[in-house]
């Protein structure tokens, strides 16, 4: 159940109260309109806001069109004198400067005129009723013409105050919002940062590491294959192990390869290159090792796109893991590899913008911060560097990668979207033609 918000009473309120007490309080005092006419005004000033919040489109007209014709009853009221003077004469004729000061604050400039000629046009009703009666100098013209003016006057000085604040509030909204977009990019900045810093330690762990592993493997393969040739036929029981042991020491030469992939400083050879060879390339590979699944490949292409600065291995390689991570994603029940490329900006860079999507089961969110970390993978028996090895040739593109859903709830698939600058952006770099990222 909603309730609706309670009317509330500030100090301003209180003081708008009391002005209007002490003006009741004046002559002519005997006027039981005129009080009642100031009560009116004093309710409708009280409940302003709550009519602005129940009617935001109308309730600024009805508010001041409500004051204007208050204003124009309380004029016909409050004649002070012995005499029967004429309504236009009255004392309390500023009393108009209250609705033109409401319209100047809720409207622009044109509309505050509009309302402000409407209240001098209900003041100067009573001019001719005046004109039946009594005789009208030209004197008493001009000084109705100086009354109008001022209305005028005050309601242009009000409502360029107004709009003048207006436009200083939206700059400071707008500032507010650009530290806001700033120190989200500085943030996102300082992770990078100290994700590279993670990634230099590891990778000199992992250069040590493989390098002093290599060279056992390489004795332990070398007697498992002298071992299963000198057996021959002899002991089948120890041939068979012989060649477990090969077996097992190439899987772990493998792996060591990959740990030195990661760890060895990246040297970039660019040149403008089309994306999508490379790309049709290492779907070719990746899909004649899983020939016979169940995965289906859509690619969209788009056209003239730009070229871009490319090392074509280790953009392929690149490519290679991601779709090579999609097919394991997807081998269990199959399902489909969607393929995009389009022309792209970001950041005041043109560039190419790849996304390979699949129908897995997608990243944990968890996950997404830290799945281009190293060793960090949602394989049972993944070692977690693929990913990282993409982000690092990403770096050494100028480019960057991330991962998001591909479907409309979590966990309904996997989105891969890599951005590479267009050749034009690297041309320093194609020119040097090395690059070394450590």
């Amino acid at each position: 159940m909603s309730t609706a918000k309670r009317l509330t009473i500030n100090w301003m309120d209180v003081l708008w109260l009391m002005l209007l007490a002490v003006l009741a309080l004046l002559p002519p005092r005997t006027e039981i309109h005129k009080q009642m006419i100031l009560l009116a005004f004093g309710l409708i000033q009280l409940s302003e806001g709550w009519l602005m919040e129940r009617l935001p489109r109308r309730g600024s007209s009805y508010v001041v069109l409500l004051k204007i014709a208050l204003a124009t009853l309380l004029i016909d009221h409050t004649v002070v004198g012995p005499y029967a003077e004429p309504s236009i004469n009255s004392s309390y004729y500023p009393i108009y400067f209250i609705p033109v000061v409401t319209a100047a604050e809720y409207f622009g400039p044109w509309a505050t005129l509009f309302w402000t000629g409407l209240a001098s046009a209900c003041y100067c009703s009573y001019l001719y009723p005046a004109m039946q009666e009594y005789e009208i100098t030209a004197q008493d013209f001009e000084l109705l013409a100086i009354r109008i003016l001022f209305f005028f006057l005050a309601a242009m000085v009000v409502n360029r105050y107004v709009v003048e604040s207006r436009k200083q509030t939206q700059r400071y909204q707008e500032t507010a919002e650009t530290l806001a977009e700033t120190n989200r990019r500085l943030e996102q900045a300082q992770a990078e940062a100290r994700r590279s810093e993670r990634l230099a330690a590891l990778g000199q762990l992992s250069a040590g590491l493989a390098h002093e592993i290599r060279n056992p493997l390489g004795v332990i393969k070398g007697s498992a294959e002298m071992l299963s040739q000198k057996l021959g036929e002899s002991n089948p029981l120890a041939t068979e192990l012989a060649g477990y042991i090969s077996t097992e020491t190439n899987r772990l030469s493998a792996l060591v390869t990959r740990f030195l992939d990661f760890a060895r400083p990246l040297h970039t050879e660019l040149a403008p290159h089309d994306i999508t060879l490379v790309l049709d390339r290492a779907l070719h590979d990746v899909g004649a090792l899983w020939k016979g699944e169940a995965v289906r490949i859509q690619k969209e292409y788009g056209r003239d796109l730009p070229l871009v600065a490319l090392d074509e291995s280790l953009s392929e390689q690149a490519f290679v893991n991601i779709v090579q991570n999609a097919f394991d994603a997807m081998s269990a029940n199959g399902g489909v590899l969607r393929v995009k490329v389009t022309a792209s900006s970001t950041n005041r860079r043109e560039g190419v913008e790849v996304r390979i999507e699949d129908t897995g089961p997608g990243v944990p969110p968890e996950l997404r911060e830290q799945i281009f970390n190293p060793f960090v993978t949602t394989k049972k028996t993944g070692v977690g560097l693929g990913l990282s090895i993409v982000s690092k040739i990403m770096d050494g593109h100028h480019g960057f990668v991330r991962v998001e859903d591909a479907g409309e709830r979590q966990g309904t698939g996997a989105r891969f979207v890599m951005f590479f600058p267009a050749a034009q952006e690297n041309v320093g770099d194609a020119q040097s033609a090395h690059m070394a990222i450590s």
